[in-house]
């Protein structure tokens, strides 16, 4: 099942209840590959995710995931498989970093799998946070915070004995995981990503403003464009400087860098400016 897990958008119309409309997408998701959902502000990309992980009602249309609306797949098995990491991960409680992470090993309590005990130590470890462990969340920094949740996310999807017997794949959707970060936990996070894409057949849907770093990362992009569309394929098909101009109104130069990745150097465009 998991070669051909998807999400699926059907004319699903992006936009807050009654709002505009700001975006209408078709599209289907595969897993296995790292998706970056890009845009400038207001295009509705948090808002697309929210209706990707259903905590907002479309204008329209519909969200399954392998060919079932989100609302039919029972809870319990959807938690089991699909992690989420939204961009306010403020937490109410004084938990420390660990019993944060260690909730994301919740919905597997019923069937916890061979060293279900150890996963939170090891999802730590992966994002760089197991040094915090008995920090409480409440103390670190933004930064420090969304590595911990992304800890979370991790482990809640981790590959044991108590994942869904079907092999169904597993999904991590996150809204802006990289928006707190360093340059270099950055590349960190987002190399863990298409790890996880590529070696594990992760289904990774992310919402990022850094062009760059979806060139360098990301196996597709689905830009929310505004006037200029919906734009939805292979990185280097879609993202090319011309819609780049389109889009976000600035020129950009492509250059190599040297271990031969295709990165833009932006120029700001006095003629749109004006």
């Amino acid at each position: 099942m998991s070669a051909a897990s998807h999400i699926e958008c059907r004319n699903l119309g992006v936009g807050v209840a009654k709002g505009p409309r700001l975006a209408t997408v078709d599209v289907q998701i595969r897993a296995g590959r790292f998706t970056a959902i890009l845009g400038p502000n207001g295009a509705g990309k948090s808002t697309l995710m929210s209706m990707l992980v259903g905590e907002r009602l479309p204008q329209c249309g519909q969200v399954l995931l392998d060919g079932l609306e989100l609302a039919r797949h029972a809870s319990q098995a959807l938690a089991m498989r699909r992690a989420v990491m939204p961009q306010d991960c403020s937490v109410a409680f004084d938990f420390t970093a660990q019993e944060v992470v260690e909730l994301g090993r919740y919905p597997h309590r019923h069937q916890p799998g061979a060293g279900h005990e150890q996963i939170p130590a090891q999802a730590m470890a992966l994002t760089g946070v197991d040094h915090l462990a008995q920090r409480s969340i409440n103390t670190l920094s933004g930064g420090e915070r969304a590595r911990t949740h992304l800890a979370r996310a991790l482990a809640q999807i981790w590959s044991d004995g108590g994942m869904p017997a079907d092999g169904a794949a597993r999904w991590l959707l996150l809204d802006e995981p990289t928006a707190a970060l360093d340059l270099a936990h950055q590349h960190h996070a987002m190399r863990l990503l298409r790890q996880w894409a590529g070696e594990q057949g992760v289904g990774v849907v992310a919402v990022i403003h850094d062009l760059n770093l979806a060139l360098r990362y990301a196996d597709d992009v689905l830009v929310l464009g505004g006037n200029a569309g919906v734009h939805h394929g292979a990185v280097l098909d879609v993202l090319q400087p011309a819609l780049v101009r389109q889009v976000w109104g600035m020129q950009c130069d492509p250059v190599r860098s040297s271990d031969g990745a295709l990165q833009y150097i932006f120029v700001a465009d006095s003629a749109m400016a004006a």
